[in-house]
């Protein structure tokens, strides 16, 4: 009996995540239209419930009911399982996001290589979607998704290095309190924005959205898929973008904490914050998507792998090099 009672609560656990990471993206979806329609002076979804905050519900029901079809050429197998992983993966790296000092699902002391692992995984569920299809626009678009997101994956470990050097753990909680008296954003700014350009790039947002160029590539590697499969791809890519959002609160905006330490805002509770930090940073990622034309590919890998790489490098030489002639290393 006690066995069944250690199960229950873990998938209590797992669902009390899941379910709103699920709404969340629901919403995001609302909120990134809202933003693209304020900026280009439209009224974005306004009918289906008040504000238009059903209309990812209604879209929802459209995906439910739409026909699945699979490709005659298809390789079956492979065509159904690439938006099950892409999802699957999007969903399990929020397993280490702490949301307040003991609100966690797993705190291990490795969250960041977790997150790393998992968020690598993800271009598997791409490559055999693309590949998959047996067609050339969706091959074409996991190609360049691939390339686009190990290129990025480089910068984006390299920047968290600066961090890591200043807290010496890889834990994120651990990370998260030693922001209490500097949020890392600060001291590193530049690192910050190179971060936030690099994670617009890993979750294919404009305006490095060029696997699914529709000018190019009609859909990229999504083009032959419909229904619920095409719905999986897309809550996959809203959930990495939350995780990235996430895990760039947690790294460089203090994470849970209460931006003035003062009353009555050190009474709010932590996960109020780092929700709001979520948020905030992906309003920016919308207005980026509403108001940046899209790069040219050679242009992208020209600016992650001579721009970003070698500015990332320098970086943490300095960093290094200033908390070692000043005695600020952590003691590990």
């Amino acid at each position: 009996m006690e066995y069944f009672n250690i199960i229950f609560e873990e998938v209590y656990k797992i669902l009390f995540l899941l379910v709103p990471v699920l709404v969340s993206v629901a919403m995001i979806v609302w909120l990134d239209r809202r933003v693209w329609a304020f900026v280009q002076k439209r009224q974005g979804p306004n009918v289906v419930g008040p504000f238009g905050l059903l209309q990812s519900l209604a879209d929802a029901l459209k995906y439910i009911f739409k026909e699945i079809i699979i490709p005659a050429s298809a390789n079956k197998i492979i065509f159904i399982l690439a938006p099950i992983i892409t999802m699957t993966l999007a969903l399990i790296a929020w397993a280490v996001i702490p949301f307040g000092e003991d609100q966690v699902l797993a705190n291990i002391n490795v969250g960041i290589l977790y997150i790393f692992a998992v968020s690598s995984l993800g271009v598997y569920g791409i490559i055999m979607g693309g590949w998959a299809s047996n067609s050339k626009y969706p091959f074409l678009g996991a190609i360049r998704s691939a390339a686009q997101m190990v290129s990025y994956e480089v910068s984006i470990g390299i920047i968290i290095i600066n961090v890591l050097l200043c807290v010496g753990s890889l834990n994120l909680s651990d990370i998260v309190m030693a922001q209490q008296n500097m949020w890392f954003i600060i001291p590193l700014f530049p690192m910050f924005i190179i971060f936030f350009i690099s994670a617009l790039a890993e979750t294919n947002r404009p305006p490095f959205d060029l696997p699914e160029a529709e000018a190019e590539l009609v859909a990229g590697y999504q083009t032959e898929y419909s229904g619920m499969m095409y719905a999986m791809f897309w809550l996959g890519e809203y959930a990495n973008i939350l995780l990235m959002c996430a895990l760039g609160s947690i790294l460089f905006l203090g994470g849970w904490l209460s931006p003035i330490d003062l009353y009555p805002f050190n009474l709010i509770p932590g996960a109020f914050w780092l929700i709001f930090k979520i948020l905030f940073l992906f309003i920016l990622f919308a207005l980026v998507k509403a108001v940046v034309p899209r790069y040219r590919y050679d242009q992208l890998m020209r600016l992650g792998w001579k721009i970003f790489l070698p500015l990332s490098l320098t970086y943490v030489i300095l960093t290094a090099s200033y908390l070692f002639y000043f005695n600020l290393l952590p003691k590990i």
